[in-house]
């Protein structure tokens, strides 16, 4: 399997907001333990993005094998001209070939061309290869606090893209 054989999508289907929820809530309690309260943020936060979504300020990329989702990211505007990365997914057998790369790519290229002014993340700290990508596309550590919200205890980091 290579990069070139993965479709981008950048519009959401009925199923992939309940798929990608399911597979962060499978995937985080199968790599790092997260309780059911992590799959219900990831719920909550798509319910969110959808109720505001603005197909000139929002994105999804959904990356898609032989019809299957193997990826997913979105961007989502927020107050004062910045947008937020959220949601960025990218199943194991897939891990390695470049998606995350590209996914990146996908994004600052839409945030760049929006305009927005500036950008941020929340992940935690066991998040060490995204984090790593994270830093390469310029951003940096801002912020972080303890936190036990998705069924352990963790650091919650917040990321702002430099300016």
């Amino acid at each position: 399997m290579q990069l070139s054989d993965i479709t981008i999508r950048t519009t959401l289907k009925p199923g992939d907001i309940g798929f990608v929820t399911y597979r962060h809530g499978t995937l985080y309690q199968h790599e790092c333990n997260y309780g059911i309260e992590f799959e219900s943020y990831v719920a909550q936060g798509f319910h969110e993005f959808y109720s505001q979504y603005d197909p000139n300020l929002d994105r999804v990329w959904v990356a898609e094998h032989q019809g299957k989702i193997v990826g997913f990211l979105l961007l989502t505007h927020r107050p004062d001209n910045a947008s937020q990365l959220r949601f960025f997914l990218i199943e194991p057998e897939y891990r390695g070939v470049g998606l995350g790369k590209k996914l990146m790519d996908l994004f600052m290229a839409f945030h760049k061309e929006k305009g927005y002014t500036s950008s941020y993340l929340w992940t935690t700290h066991e998040q060490e290869p995204a984090i790593a990508l994270y830093k390469r596309y310029g951003f940096r550590l801002t912020e972080e606090k303890p936190s036990i919200a998705f069924g352990k205890p963790l650091i919650e980091q917040r990321y702002d893209l430099a300016s």
